[in-house]
């Protein structure tokens, strides 16, 4: 967010030189600039600006959406095809046109999101879901309850990177953890999968760490992302200084929640910023997440700079970088499986989004296996000679 405007009277919702520019095309149509703070069963609650100074949420209507720029809704071109109706609904976190006179009023046009959480909506789909737009700081809730599930977390990050915001890792309920020397070591294993990425443990119940997070997400538009029973909404009302979000025990057998949380709530932050609050995430697809992946395995993505063939598939192929790596002991088995994993996944959606991009996909993956036979047969022929 850019340019910060406080005399607006949307100040307090993230309102900013470039919302203002991009609001710009929509003053000769009489329209009022507004900030969709929920989004519930085809209407959305957006806070517009009063004559008076202030502001108020109203309820409006979608329709179909107008812009003048070419690739309003997600800042990929990809996502911008027809076909993406999802992609170009009306998410938690968008900035809008709104006519004031419409009875209801109506939501014309979105602006263009400088951001947007994007996720797959299932993994036998090539459909994408915007889960939060033009935000700058995803917060990745994990909780300390439960054993950490490391290659969910670097999930989550790989679609924060790829986003375009800055990701946070808090590692909720610390208090569970007694002793400091565990902690640290969840807390330095965190890190070692998540590089470039800030690690906090907190606790809503006793306070650790809430503060130093309250600092990370003032000023921004921050989303507070994670499983049910991560602990979102408690650290969401820590945050907001007050129980605006309804808090429920997770369950004892499994340490899962309840879907306390229904809707997406963007809602200001005391400190100055907004925080988007989200239902807890069962599962979170893959979408056009390359950049994201080499993000996450930055280590890896430099390893592989040094394999002898620059489409290395890391597998079993002669001079690659990477087993070396993990030979020595400087990569992790588990880092690698996942790396691999996600790739692969990220592969397929892509492919079934783009039907020219599925047809190269297995042309490579055939190539692949016809080197791996030929070298399997010439080392055959090789111990032959002996």
């Amino acid at each position: 967010m850019t340019g910060h405007t406080d005399a607006h009277p949307l100040s307090r919702y993230g309102w900013a030189a470039d919302v203002a520019e991009g609001f710009t095309p929509h003053l000769a149509d009489g329209l009022v600039p507004a900030r969709v703070v929920r989004v519930d069963r085809g209407r959305c609650s957006v806070v517009v600006p009063t004559e008076a100074g202030g502001t108020r949420t109203v309820q409006a209507v979608t329709g179909p959406l107008a812009s003048r720029d070419s690739d309003p809704y997600v800042p990929t071109a990809l996502f911008a095809k027809p076909s993406d109706g999802r992609l170009r609904a009306v998410c938690t976190g968008d900035w809008a046109a709104v006519d004031p006179e419409a009875d209801p009023p109506a939501v014309l046009a979105l602006l263009p999101r400088r951001t947007a959480f994007v996720r797959s909506t299932s993994s036998k789909r090539s459909d994408g879901q915007v889960l939060a737009a033009n935000i700058d700081l995803v917060v990745i809730a994990v909780s300390l309850a439960v054993e950490l599930d490391l290659a969910r977390m670097e999930r989550f990050l790989a679609l924060a990177w790829e986003c375009g915001a800055q990701p946070l890792l808090a590692l909720t309920k610390a208090d569970l953890v007694e002793d400091p020397v565990s902690l640290g070591y969840l807390v330095a294993d965190c890190e070692a999968a998540a590089p470039g990425v800030r690690v906090l443990a907190v606790s809503a119940e006793n306070g650790t760490g809430v503060e130093e997070l309250a600092a990370a997400v003032a000023g921004g538009t921050a989303v507070l992302l994670g499983q049910s029973g991560a602990g979102k909404s408690t650290l969401a009302n820590a945050l907001l200084g007050e129980d605006a979000q309804q808090v429920q025990a997770a369950r004892d057998s499994d340490g899962k929640g309840r879907h306390t949380t229904t809707t997406r709530d963007l809602m200001p932050l005391p400190g100055g910023g907004v925080l988007i609050d989200t239902p807890g995430l069962r599962g979170v697809g893959l979408w056009d997440a390359e950049s994201g992946i080499a993000q996450v395995f930055s280590e890896i993505e430099e390893f592989a700079r040094s394999c002898r063939f620059h489409n290395c598939a890391h597998d079993a192929e002669p001079g690659c970088a990477v087993l070396s790596a993990m030979a020595d002991g400087e990569l992790s088995e588990r880092r690698l499986h996942s790396y691999r994993k996600l790739l692969r996944e990220n592969e397929y959606i892509a492919s079934r989004t783009d039907s020219r991009l599925e047809a190269e996909i297995r042309r490579e993956w055939k190539r692949r296996q016809v080197i791996g036979r030929d070298r399997s047969q010439r080392a055959g022929e090789t111990l032959d000679d002996l």
